[in-house]
């Protein structure tokens, strides 16, 4: 089936086009929204500026697809979303659960409240994009790009986020309870207010992040650089923190107890009763 075919079914009523082979067609601007393509194969198809609202792509193959589209509270569960291009697309509202995003292009994508439970993300670029109060738990986010990203919000329990790069993104009210973030880079990332209890953050960046009011305890911290950020107000009880560094860091108020300091480099330091840590 081409895609002359798809739009003469269309416009006559037809919307039940599961498993449908439409490999490298093109789909610009095509109106597909509320259409049954479960298990379709649109591999490397150009869907750039179509309206996808709601339609059912679930299992559906569109790995190397320009989906440069609005694909709102579309079901894309278990997709095959691999090096896809969907820079700036609209998936708010989506289902991308168990879906491979493997390297796929989502800068500047508004991802709100999109179900990425599960979500293979591995080197995908986020850049930009936006993912508020999006469920990410057991999301696999290693060596993903998402510098500037709003994740206000999001849930990324038990997330993988080992050597990401979250430089600049905001993280406020967050949750990485139990998250892997080994060697990522939160350089002056928002974590105001997040709860990051039981997450390994061996050897992550955190200077000039933003930790005010966080939760950060029972996590492990080793190696971690925090030079010059803000933990005004967070708590870290029971926290690894040996090896750390946290020059000129601000611990104003923060809960310190039973914390694991070891070897960690404090020069400068504002400690919890305001004092300069010598």
């Amino acid at each position: 089936m081409d895609a002359d075919e798809v739009k003469q079914l269309y416009a006559a009523g037809q919307r039940d086009f599961r498993e449908v082979n439409l490999r490298k067609a093109d789909l610009m601007g095509i109106d597909l929204s509320e259409v049954n393509l479960r298990g379709a194969d649109l591999r490397e198809a150009n869907l750039i500026g179509a309206l996808m609202i709601g339609v059912n792509l679930r299992e559906a193959n569109m790995a190397g697809a320009i989906l440069r589209a609005n694909l709102s509270e579309a079901n894309l569960i278990g997709a095959n979303l691999s090096e896809a291009n969907l820079s700036e697309a609209n998936l708010s509202d989506a289902s991308l659960r168990a879906a491979n995003m493997s390297g796929a292009n989502l800068r500047g994508a508004n991802l709100n409240y999109a179900l990425l439970s599960e979500t293979i993300l591995r080197d995908a670029n986020l850049s930009g994009a936006k993912l508020m109060y999006a469920p990410l738990s057991r999301a696999n986010l290693t060596n993903a790009i998402l510098i500037g990203a709003n994740m206000e919000g999001a849930n990324l329990t038990n997330a993988i986020l080992i050597g990401a790069n979250m430089e600049k993104a905001n993280l406020s009210n967050a949750i990485l309870n139990g998250a892997s973030g080994i060697g990522a880079n939160l350089t002056a990332a928002d974590l105001s207010r997040a709860n990051l209890s039981g997450t390994n953050l061996t050897n992550v960046n955190l200077s000039k992040a933003n930790l005010r009011g966080a939760n950060i305890s029972w996590a492990t911290l080793r190696g971690a650089n925090l030079s010059g950020a803000n933990l005004y107000r967070s708590k870290l009880c029971w926290s690894n923190l040996t090896g750390a560094i946290l020059t000129e860091a601000v611990l104003i108020d923060a809960n310190l107890n039973r914390v694991n300091l070891r070897d960690a480099d404090m020069s400068g330091a504002i400690m919890p009763n305001a004092a300069t840590h010598e």
